[in-house]
């Protein structure tokens, strides 16, 4: 083991306990998918798409129509993730042209109230931040000059 390094627990027993909460250990820790999650569900593309199947189920076209700039591509990759994630299931009825549903399974509901905790805050607080912005580009500018 290299010097500096600690030796992994293997196992994310115990990540959200206040006592022992470390942000370090999401990328130490074998076997710990807490990263890999985070970045999942923390994605632009991964927020719109659990928003808008808030309380609904869209077909492919209308989520690709609802989320601006998003690709055929990413919105599929997207959709497979989240589904594979047990976030959101698809639904294939046998009709043709073959019609395709997603929704949010009970477990992408409890996301979504994390998810809207997080737009409130961002809207409570985005005045402050933007004049933080504000400040930072001006002092930035000065010591530029």
């Amino acid at each position: 083991m290299e010097d500096g390094t600690l030796e992994s627990l293997g196992y994310c027993e115990g990540t959200m306990d206040d006592d022992d909460y470390d942000v370090r250990q999401w990328d130490v820790r074998e076997g710990c998918e807490v990263r890999q999650i985070l970045d999942r569900i923390a994605d632009k593309w991964s927020l719109l798409v659990i928003a808008l199947l808030d309380c609904q189920s869209l077909r492919f076209t209308q989520l690709r129509r609802e989320i601006d700039g998003v690709s055929q591509r990413m919105l599929s990759v997207t959709l497979r993730q989240l589904e594979r994630d047990g976030l959101v299931t698809r639904t294939v009825h046998p009709v043709v042209p073959p019609r395709v549903d997603y929704a949010l399974t009970p477990l992408g509901r409890t996301l979504h109230q994390t998810i809207k905790s997080l737009v409130t805050w961002t809207e409570e607080h985005q005045e402050e931040i933007a004049e933080a912005r504000v400040s930072y580009d001006a002092r930035r500018a000065t010591m530029e000059s």
